[in-house]
């Protein structure tokens, strides 16, 4: 798949590119697959918006991605290639020779007709499921569960994977995305290979209402803002009165720690930032 730059037909298209969609072979997703989405706007339960720049954006509908691959030692078929205005990564549908039905992250080689299986028995090739603890050491993987049974919560997005460096009686090592290397239950389950569409970081949005129909909403600088807005906002001319660059809420913007200490901390061997 390849990034391809449209015809300059009007000043906006002029920096614009897409991805080839030629992979894709159908439009109309399964209908009992679907579910409607309601927009939140980066607001929580109270109403309080917590996500910033979020609103707005063109319709869509959530399409239901079994992470768990749960239909266990079934072999079944890749049968469409999809896209999913919900994620950067293609979808497939997989229909098992029980009649079942269920969507799965396309990785990389796997097309239409590819066979796939979810099973702890299952071979060591792409777009298979199975626990960690039967993965050849070395292997690539994605779509891998934090603790056995919660679906897959690492590795997902587009052109990501992660290594499997080492295992012992209890866990695995892992060297994930981001370069951090942790370790995780030896039971947990993973599927085997690189997911797609590695090309979408590549994709130059061209103009701001692309970025609007995708969700996302202007972003105004502190200083530009009232002092009631923003810490940085008022003075005269551009000041941020010598302190220190924080958010909205007061809490620090450029490098400083927010993470709070996690029972799971003792899992991580090496942090994807050095202290």
């Amino acid at each position: 798949m390849k990034v391809q730059k449209r015809k300059p037909r009007s000043s906006a298209q002029r920096f614009q590119s897409v991805l080839d969609s030629k992979d894709v072979t159908t439009t109309k997703p399964l209908k009992r697959l679907v579910r409607g989405l309601r927009k939140k706007g980066g607001r929580n339960v109270y109403g309080r918006i917590t996500v910033r720049h979020r609103g707005g954006g063109a319709s869509r509908k959530y399409r239901i991605i079994d992470f768990k691959r749960s239909i266990r030692d079934v072999p079944g078929q890749v049968t469409t290639v999809e896209y999913d205005p919900n994620r950067n990564v293609r979808i497939g549908l997989v229909v098992y020779e029980n009649g079942a039905k269920a969507y799965m992250l396309l990785p990389e080689t796997l097309q239409v007709g590819s066979p796939v299986i979810s099973s702890e028995n299952a071979e060591a090739k792409v777009g298979n499921a199975m626990p960690l603890k039967n993965i050849p050491v070395g292997f690539i993987v994605h779509n891998i569960e934090l603790r056995p049974g919660s679906g897959g919560k690492i590795a997902r997005s587009a052109g990501t994977s992660a290594q499997l460096v080492s295992k012992d009686d209890k866990y695995a090592t892992l060297k994930v995305p981001s370069g951090e290397v942790r370790m995780i239950p030896i039971n947990s389950w993973a599927t085997i290979g690189v997911l797609g569409t590695a090309a979408f970081k590549n994709i130059s949005w061209g103009k701001a209402g692309r970025r609007r129909h995708k969700g996302f909403r202007p972003s105004v600088r502190g200083m530009a803002m009232n002092p009631v807005d923003h810490p940085h906002g008022g003075g005269e001319g551009r000041s941020k009165s010598g302190s220190h660059p924080v958010s909205p809420t007061g809490k620090g913007a450029k490098g400083t720690r927010t993470r709070r200490k996690k029972r799971s901390d003792t899992l991580i061997l090496k942090r994807r930032k050095k202290k």
